[in-house]
């Protein structure tokens, strides 16, 4: 039988556990010659989610990748890209090539290698 005590500490610590952070489990990197999406699927001056990568195409025809980890933190990135590649946890927001926009990240996101092949955007 729990006692008092044990019921009033877990029902303090558990609010603070479904907010413990950042994923610390690394998702697996995408394998060469994975396709990732066509190039038409992806907007020029925004970007979007494909295959667990964040895709984006900064100008017309050129076309960049990155892990979907915030730099600061390690906050999965929302799959809601505009004109910034965002991070729902403490607002770091990324431009489409990866630099930082806006703190409190300090450091780019980590591209991930692609190549276009016809109309296939594909991991090198």
């Amino acid at each position: 039988m729990p006692t008092r005590r044990s019921l009033l500490i877990g029902a303090a610590v558990a609010p603070l556990a479904a907010c413990a952070g950042p994923d610390t489990k690394p998702a697996p990197p995408p394998s060469a010659g994975q396709v990732l999406a066509n190039t038409s699927d992806i907007p020029v001056g925004s970007g979007k989610m494909a295959q667990g990568v964040v895709v984006t195409q900064p100008t017309a025809g050129v076309f960049k990748a990155f892990i979907p980890k915030c730099t600061h933190a390690g906050c999965q990135l929302s799959d809601m890209i505009t004109t910034t590649i965002d991070c729902p946890c403490h607002g770091s927001k990324f431009e489409l090539d990866g630099s930082v926009a806006h703190g409190p990240a300090v450091q780019p996101l980590t591209p991930v290698a692609i190549t276009v092949r016809g109309t296939s955007l594909v991991v090198a």
